[in-house]
This record gives C-alpha cells, structure tokens and sequence, in this order.
C-alpha cells in the first residue's frame, strides 16, 4: 500500500474516526485504525464496537487532487501515536507506505516516522446496513434535534434506557426526546413518512449523538438516517457513523406534559437566562445549586439565589406578560440555564402549574420545541 495525501484532508478525517476509537476496548485490533486505499480514495475506520465511524477521503472532488500515486492495500495503525505524527508534520503533503511485512513508513519534508502495522485482516468487518427504514434531513436540522435535546439524558446508568434520546416518528412528525426524570427536553420537526413505511421508534446512546454533533459540519446538505433493529447509520457523502441502540422500553413521556397551567409567564428569554445565572453565583453551596423564583405585581419577578454561609442575591425582572395565580417556586440553575440555551427563541413562556408540579418552557410562538422541568422542595 502506498499513496500521498493533502495532510489537512488526513487530519480532519483522522479527528473524526479517533472519536469512535477507545483504549478501554476488550478487542486488542480496536486500539487500531484500519486505512484502507482503493482506486477512489483512502478509508479510514475506527470502532470501539458501540460506535463505528468510516470517513472517505476522494481521490479527488470538484478538481481538487487530495490523493495521488495510490498502490491500494490497507493496514491497521496504533491510533495512540498516529494522529499526533499525522498533526505535527512539517509538509502540506504526507507519504505513507507498507511493505509486506506491515511495517509502516510515514514521511513528510525531511520527517520520516516507522510504525509496526497491524494485519487488517483481523480488523472487525463492519456491518454494512441494508435496511427499508430511512430518511433524509438537513444536516443542521439533525444538529439543532440533537443540541436542543441531548444535554437532557441521564448520566447515570442506574437506568441506562434514560442515557439515550427517544426518536419516534409518528403523524408526519419526528420527534428526539431526552430526560433523566428530573427534566425533559423534546424537539418535533414535521417530516414525511416514506409511503408505506412505519419507522420504529428508537433510543440512541447520548454519547453517540453528541460525538456524531461534534463531527458534522453545519451545512444544509442531507444526511440519511437508516435504523434497524439494533442499529442505527448517519451517513453522508464521505462519512458512515454507525451506532449500537440501547434495549428497552422508553417510558411514555407524553402524561409527564400537564395539560393546564395555572401561571403563565412570558419573558425574554435571554434576561430571565443572565439573571438565573447571577443568582446561582451565590447558590453554588447547596448541592443542586437552587434558585426561587416569586411572581410580584405589575408583572414583575423576583429571583432570588442564597447560601447561608455565603450571602444572598435578589434580582427584580420585568416579564412581558405574567398571567394567573401568584407563584413561589424554587428549581435547579443549571436546569433552567441548559433548558433556556436549548430553546433559541428571543421570547419563552413559562407555564407552571403549582409549586411542586413540573413546568414547561417553550417559545411564545412555536411548540415543536419544549423543555419540562421538575421544581425543588426547598422548605
């Protein structure tokens, strides 16, 4: 094997497959990253057995040469030296070849690096994934799903079903919803079901989405959802991300949402933000770092954040609109601040439904978007 690639081109690939790739794995082969080279282009493949990512590297694309001189083969490298040889070479271009006895030349300017290959042979074939269940969306529409919902799951595994996002599709609308049952965060975008096609509903490993969030590049291009029973594939031109699903049955959120709200307020979404984070500077003491929140005349709010040890903070906010029943209620700051940052509206409400029932936060003028939070007893 034996190519030269644009080392930029090399890098950014190498940083997305790293990012399925653990030193923590029980398969010795998987420590590895498997390059392949055909006619097309290079391949690289990097898996930890939950998460699998390929990105392809084209010979060339809109008249731009990435590869040139390519012998094809393929070899399997340590990824815990690769990369790092791969960012601090000195030229714009990077050499790398194999013999017959797997030893790896890398060269570059006057830098030339020897690494002991792996057979490729012993590298896991991935599953390629010929399924009837599929759709397309943009790729920012798929980032904006996943950042709006995925902060959301449980961090714990006491009950691994809640470390990963609910994605169902019903009605024409796809929905991504997440909680840890303390709050939950919910995303719908109206999309058409493929005639005749039922999609099943799936939970993705938080951690999967947050690492595919971190390799797409925002763009309006379309990236094709595929789901089967176990699995599910993000694929896009020159990138194939390919996630375990987690077993088990979602609890139905839905009866979570209250129906009726006693208090509604509607407020700027980014002045009720900045001071929930001004009080929570003196609330940091207490565990859940809690902040209260009290409904004053003339729409007024009153927040309030207090460690006995520390001091207090009281800040006086002017809604735009309060209506209802007058309200104390205390809930966690950090909580509000991930769920106010999820909604990306200028104006919010906030509809409560009592001092220790869950409330809703969602834009004044759109409800595809919510997040639900459960109050703290503080009394």
């Amino acid at each position: 094997m034996k190519f030269i690639i644009q080392r930029d081109q090399l890098i950014e690939s190498v940083q997305n497959v790293m990012k399925a790739i653990s030193s923590r794995t029980t398969i010795p082969i998987l420590t590895g990253m498997k390059i392949e080279a055909s006619e097309e282009g290079i391949k690289l493949t990097g898996s930890d057995s939950d998460i699998s990512i390929e990105s392809f590297i084209p010979q060339e694309e809109d008249g731009i040469v990435y590869v040139e001189h390519i012998e094809p083969g393929s070899i399997v490298l340590q990824a815990k030296y690769f990369p790092d040889i791969v960012r601090k070479l000195p030229q714009k271009t990077v050499e790398i070849e194999s013999d017959n006895n797997r030893n790896v030349t890398i060269r570059s300017g006057n830098a030339e690096f020897h690494l002991n290959g792996q057979d490729p042979e012993e590298y896991p074939q991935l599953p390629q994934l010929h399924t009837e269940d599929s759709f397309e969306l943009p790729i920012d529409l798929l980032k904006n799903l996943i950042r709006q919902t995925v902060f959301a799951v449980s961090t714990s595994e006491t009950r691994p079903i809640l470390t990963g996002v609910h994605v169902k599709m019903e009605d024409g609308e796809l929905e991504f919803i997440a909680t840890d049952s303390h709050r939950l965060a919910s995303r719908k975008i109206p999309l058409e079901q493929p005639e005749g096609k039922a999609l099943p509903s799936v939970v993705i490993p938080g951690k999967s989405l947050t690492e595919l969030n971190k390799i797409l590049d925002d763009s309006e291009d379309t990236i094709e959802v595929s789901v089967t029973e176990n699995q599910v594939l993000f694929r896009t031109k020159h990138l194939y991300f390919l996630s375990r699903l987690l077993d088990g049955n979602y609890p139905e959120t839905s009866r979570l949402i209250p129906e009726q709200s006693k208090t509604i307020v509607k407020i700027d979404a980014k002045e009720l933000l900045q001071s929930v984070d001004r009080a929570s500077l003196l609330a940091k003491e207490n565990r859940n770092n809690v902040v209260r929140l009290i409904t004053k005349e003339n729409n007024h709010l009153e927040i309030t954040g207090n460690s006995p040890e520390v001091g207090n903070v009281v800040e006086e906010v002017l809604a735009s609109d309060v209506d209802g029943e007058d309200l104390k209620i205390s809930f966690s700051a950090k909580y509000m601040m991930d769920a106010l940052k999820a909604v990306d509206y200028d104006q919010v409400k906030v509809e409560f439904t009592g001092a220790m029932r869950p409330f809703l936060i969602r834009p004044v003028d759109d409800d595809q978007i919510l997040q639900l939070i459960l109050p703290v007893r503080t009394y």
